[in-house]
């Protein structure tokens, strides 16, 4: 099979060896409700990320600072004086501090690639070590606990037995998927990544495009935070770290080009699922961090050299 549908069957069946792996190895506790909520409790996060990074690298762009941009917003919305404001008005104070946080450092990414042409990888490098910086300096270092109750109990709680974490999860890629595939913002994404000029000439303000492309990545680590704030109920300027790569690793071995021009938000969630489901099964069975790594390497690899592949074949037109 050809296209999409036959590369997120390819995922799926992928997924589905993982799992019987999982079984064989683990036996009936890998199947567990209890287990399958924790996969899907890990995945949550980095599946929200990975939503703004499905349309940066559609666009044809990269965005190293999300996980560094994460910690960030962490630390924010979790400092005293934040926290004393949540007390006294609403948790929703909280949200609103970790999306803005997020989100403007998204767009300063946005304005410097697209109005200061400065290349997408250099510029969210330089965002990922200031956002980090900028963390420890709020923090001085330290965890931030997280005791606004309101908030915890509208985060940490369950909806119809699935943790409210997954259910945020569900809803941003349900939105991303909306957004990429039945509006002309996403239309637009695909034309940018694609051939730029051409979406230029075609009356795209291609430049305006990719300052929302970034904002919309901050956007998403800002909805990340909450989460982990939620999760760990701490605020940290180590939240996030090395994130970025697990993210653009699910991107691209759900099925988005690297060059552009080609996202699908649906294979970026089963990536996401692959190595959440991927990380359990290695837990289960007692597997080494290193060893981890080199597998999620390999698997990494193996994702960019088929994408090459099937990319110089549709340039042939073989």
């Amino acid at each position: 099979m050809h296209g999409s549908v036959g590369r997120n069957l390819g995922l799926v069946l992928a997924l589905v060896a993982i799992c019987a792996v999982g079984f064989i190895t683990a036996g009936d506790r890998f199947l567990s409700f209890d287990n399958i909520m924790t996969i899907l409790r890990q995945a949550a996060i980095i599946g929200v990320l990975a939503i703004g990074m499905t349309f940066v690298i559609t666009s044809g762009g990269i965005d190293l600072s999300v996980g560094s941009v994460m910690g960030l917003a962490t630390v924010w919305a979790s400092t005293l004086a934040t926290q004393t404001m949540a007390e006294d008005f609403h948790w929703i104070v909280m949200v609103f501090t970790a999306l803005a946080v997020g989100t403007v450092a998204g767009l300063i990414n946005g304005v410097l690639i697209a109005y200061g042409k400065v290349v997408s990888f250099i510029v969210t490098l330089a965002m990922l070590v200031a956002a980090r910086g900028l963390a420890e300096i709020i923090s001085n270092r330290q965890t931030q606990i997280v005791d606004v109750d309101g908030f915890l109990d509208a985060f940490r709680g369950d909806l119809l037995g699935i943790p409210v974490l997954v259910w945020m999860f569900f809803v941003v890629a349900a939105l991303g998927w909306v957004l990429l595939n039945r509006t002309t913002f996403g239309r637009r994404t695909v034309a940018v990544g694609g051939n730029p000029e051409a979406a230029r000439l075609a009356g795209i303000k291609v430049k305006r495009h990719t300052m929302y492309l970034y904002g919309l990545a901050g956007l998403t680590a800002g909805i990340a935070a909450v989460m982990m704030m939620a999760r760990t109920t701490a605020g940290t300027s180590t939240h996030g770290q090395l994130y970025e790569l697990e993210v653009i690793a699910a991107v691209v071995v759900g099925g988005t080009l690297l060059a552009g021009g080609r996202g699908t938000i649906v294979g970026t969630v089963l990536g996401v699922l692959i190595f959440a489901t991927l990380a359990n099964v290695f837990t289960q069975n007692n597997l080494s961090i290193s060893a981890q790594a080199v597998i999620k390497g390999v698997i990494i690899v193996g994702a960019v050299l088929l994408q090459q592949r099937f990319a110089g074949r549709s340039k042939t037109g073989s």
